[in-house]
């Protein structure tokens, strides 16, 4: 005969019965098991009152804590377990939604432990109501949080040294750009200029760069132009470009000349594994002193066309067709054309960062323009350097982070005589 609980050899053990353990010994290390879990869970339990008033606590939280069971179940609440900043959450914020939500989930706090250290834990509490519906008590689970403390203080402390880093980044890339562009227009007797560098991105330097500066014989060196790429790679070849097209032009001012001695410097550097090549416009300015104004040739290698704003309301694009791009053949075909700047006649050079820029958030295609610029150019005219160049700035201000590149815009008017002079 078997005892009561026994059961015959080879009669299978009731589901989730370990072998060799019989029901009796086995209900004991289910009971056993499940009070040792609650006292020494990896988490911290904690029964309340309605009130707040403290039940029941698991070992882990007291030990966490520093608190002796007695000083804690009948005698305090779980706010009074709480850092002054917790328990103002607690009053304000967590209790009122536990109350309408029944369950409160993953809320970051700060216990206060006996020796008056801090805690950091999530929390997450539940009402428990009877079998009437009605609530009994509050059940919380409290989760150590210093490890992700730790981990987000570090993050945070990682994220403010990449910020450093960045702004430091930052102002390297407009100190190296602010070299790479003339640091004021230079006084031109007869003529009014203004120039605008529209930065797209202040984390990389961009290839754009424009200048003006005296030759010999009373003439006028001009020139505007846009490298292939970003950063230091780029800086590096607009540096050279920019003091490669000054000094060309003190040994041969005339235009093709000055962007055939450039071709040939950037073809000759950076023909191997990573070729650099730039866009290019360059101006000679005489001016004209029996009639006022100004003669001006332009030479274009692979750059947007030169716009001409005309005093009689009229505008259009210069005609600088074929010019190829500079550095990339040892023979680049340069583009010229010759024209005259009469009083009230305003000329603008430009990179092709302000045509290709966004007008809208949405639509790739959804680009400002050739046509566009000219119809803005058709609406300005007559104006002047500093209005065309303060049009451009508003256009650029409109079009927000649709502008992925650098713009430049280098403009040159001649003023309309005054009254006193006309006389």
């Amino acid at each position: 005969m078997c005892k009561s609980g026994d059961r015959e050899s080879g009669e299978p053990p009731a589901p989730g019965e370990p072998h060799g353990v019989d029901s009796a010994a086995f209900s004991a290390l289910l009971e056993d098991s499940a009070e040792d879990l609650y006292e020494h869970a990896p988490c911290g339990y904690l029964s309340t009152l309605l009130d707040g008033t403290i039940a029941k606590v698991n070992t882990t939280l007291l030990n966490w804590l520093g608190h002796a069971r007695g000083d804690l179940v009948g005698r305090r609440t779980f706010s009074d377990l709480l850092t002054v900043g917790g328990r103002l959450y607690h009053e304000t914020h967590f209790a009122p939604l536990l109350r309408m939500q029944g369950e409160v989930r993953g809320i970051a706090l700060e216990l206060k432990a006996a020796d008056g250290s801090r805690l950091p834990v999530l929390v997450t509490s539940a009402v428990k109501a009877g079998p009437d519906g009605e609530p009994l008590l509050i059940r919380t689970t409290v989760f150590d949080a210093r490890d992700r403390r730790a981990y987000e203080i570090e993050l945070l402390r990682a994220r403010q040294e990449a910020e450093r880093e960045r702004e430091a980044l930052q102002r390297l890339n407009a100190t190296l750009q602010q070299t790479l562009l003339p640091p004021t227009l230079v006084n031109v007797p007869g003529l009014d200029v203004a120039a605008h560098y529209h930065v797209a991105s202040t984390d990389k330097v961009g290839g754009d760069f424009y200048d003006l500066f005296p030759l010999a014989g009373g003439a006028w060196g001009l020139f505007l132009g846009d490298v292939c790429g970003k950063g230091a790679a780029a800086a590096a070849v607009t540096s050279l470009a920019r003091y490669t097209l000054r000094a060309a032009a003190v040994y041969d001012p005339d235009p093709a000349a000055v962007l055939s001695n450039l071709n040939t410097v950037l073809n000759h550097e950076y023909n191997g594994i990573d070729p650099r090549f730039c866009t290019v416009i360059f101006g000679l300015l005489t001016p004209d002193t029996d009639q006022g104004g100004f003669h001006i040739t332009l030479a274009a290698g692979g750059h947007p066309p030169a716009l001409l704003l005309r005093a009689d309301g009229s505008a259009d694009y210069l005609p600088t067709p074929g010019g190829q791009l500079i550095g990339v053949l040892p023979d680049a075909h340069i583009a010229t054309t010759t024209i005259r700047l009469e009083a009230g006649d305003t000329l603008m050079l430009h990179t092709d960062g302000l045509t290709e820029a966004h007008t809208a958030a949405t639509g790739d295609d959804d680009r400002y323009g050739d046509e566009a610029l000219l119809d803005l150019a058709q609406a300005l005219a007559p104006t002047t350097a500093s209005g065309v160049v303060s049009a451009i700035r508003d256009l650029l201000d409109t079009f927000g982070t649709g502008v992925e590149d650098d713009t430049a815009v280098l403009a040159i008017s001649v003023p309309r005589p005054t009254s006193e002079e006309q006389q």
